[in-house]
């Protein structure tokens, strides 16, 4: 297999995937890692590892701008992974990817460009209870300075969002954004019925993808989304590069985000005239390797099978659901939709009056790697009335394996603290 080309699969995920990802063959603490951190950023395969590496040894140089035979190549495998992306997202044309650093600065572009050039005194938009902040920071700033409204849909107490004032909400409304997945519940969200409604309500559609994209097949069109934002390191790539999917005529409109190399087509001491889309939105030198990287991740993917992904994940959290009800009973709370079919593989949970930090603490002796926090997701934590939570969450390297040896280090943790 040449590096950044898809693997070859035989048989069930769990069975083959965990040795093409070089970090879990190590050991922690004289014990073998099992990583459960996936939602806050994925391990990297060996092929993503192998085209990242090419990239540097073979053809690095700058973007777009030599003529020269290893630039031209550059460039090439940049434009590549946009390519790559915008077929595994279901994107109608590469031009409507935008490359940015992450999924944070996909969405400041949203809020700055369109937000900035839309929104006023007498508008609203519409955000969700269970946002990450990368989703409600940019508002807050650009209404702090515009005035605009901001409105949230309340989530039900199984972790589902509570749409029955969402016509209400949307009256008026510019934007609808929201996540597709949540970070801490795991909650799948109806996004083509948000977006259908969104649309009726004559506003657009955003759409926080970052949990999303890594697990599920997406189809932009098909979602009905108007803009996606998603990170690269979530999805078994690199960090330092994100993407923002946006309708062609929305690029266009907008104004660009940041100024200086590539995003120009012409400067004068008067002013200038800016690049194209994407290019526009593109500002200095890109992350080359990154993005080479990612677009080795796509494939990568690709080569798994989306939905072969989504059945593993299906199928593992729902193993995970009954082990960790089963050997802990009424001493663990999980948080979000009880059905594994309406969540991702995110496990938000309390156990015993434990404190998070101190469970992930133990937890981390025995080799498991989990999340201790409010996960970026503090008006989510006031909803459930906690302060933090332990979050352990699930992709295509992980097995059955790995979630007995949560449920073991829970034991564990309960003996420390004489429990």
């Amino acid at each position: 297999m040449s590096s950044g080309d898809s693997p070859e699969i035989d048989g069930p995920i769990d069975a083959n995937v965990k040795a093409q990802f070089p970090l879990l063959e190590r050991s922690v603490h004289g014990r073998p890692i099992v990583y459960l951190d996936s939602a806050a950023s994925s391990q990297k395969p060996a092929a993503v590892l192998d085209a990242m590496d090419d990239y540097y040894r073979s053809i690095n140089a700058n973007v777009h701008r030599g003529a020269y035979e290893i630039a031209a190549a550059a460039t090439a495998e940049m434009e590549r992974a946009r390519t790559d992306v915008a077929r595994f997202i279901g994107a109608p044309s590469a031009d409507e990817i935008v490359f940015t650093k992450n999924a944070t600065e996909a969405m400041n572009l949203v809020a700055r460009s369109w937000g900035g050039s839309q929104l006023g005194p007498t508008d609203a938009i519409v955000l969700t209870e269970m946002e990450h902040h990368a989703n409600i920071v940019p508002w807050h700033i650009l209404a702090a300075e515009r005035g605009f409204e901001i409105r949230w849909v309340p989530i039900t107490p199984d972790g589902h969002l509570d749409l029955a004032d969402l016509d209400r909400l949307l009256d008026g409304a510019k934007l609808l954004s929201v996540t597709a997945m949540s970070n801490v519940l795991g909650t799948l969200n109806p996004i083509p019925a948000l977006a259908a409604a969104a649309h009726d309500a004559g506003a657009l559609i955003s759409v926080d993808a970052s949990q999303y994209v890594p697990h599920l097949p997406t189809d932009v069109s098909a979602m009905g989304a108007d803009f996606m934002v998603f990170t690269g390191h979530k999805m078994c790539g690199p960090t330092g590069v994100g993407v923002l999917w946006a309708r062609s005529e929305l690029l266009e409109a907008m104004p660009p985000f940041l100024g200086g190399g590539e995003m120009i087509l012409d400067v004068t001491k008067e002013g200038f005239r800016p690049n194209t889309v994407p290019h526009k939105f593109e500002a200095g030198t890109p992350p080359i390797a990154e993005i080479v990287g990612l677009g080795a991740a796509v494939r990568y993917l690709e080569g798994l099978g989306m939905e072969a992904v989504r059945a593993h994940e299906v199928s593992l959290t729902g193993y995970a659901l009954r082990t960790l009800t089963d050997r802990h009973g009424d001493h663990i709370t999980i948080h979000g939709p009880p059905e594994p079919a309406q969540r991702g593989g995110v496990l938000s949970f309390l156990y015993r009056d434990v404190h998070p930090h101190d469970i992930s603490q133990v937890l981390d002796q025995s080799g498991v790697c989990v999340r201790a926090g409010h996960h970026c997701a503090k008006p989510l934590m006031a909803c459930l009335g906690v302060g933090a939570t332990t979050r352990a969450s699930l992709y295509v390297y992980n097995d059955s394996s790995d979630v007995d040896s949560l449920a073991d280090a829970l034991d564990e943790v309960g003996a420390l603290f004489g429990l």
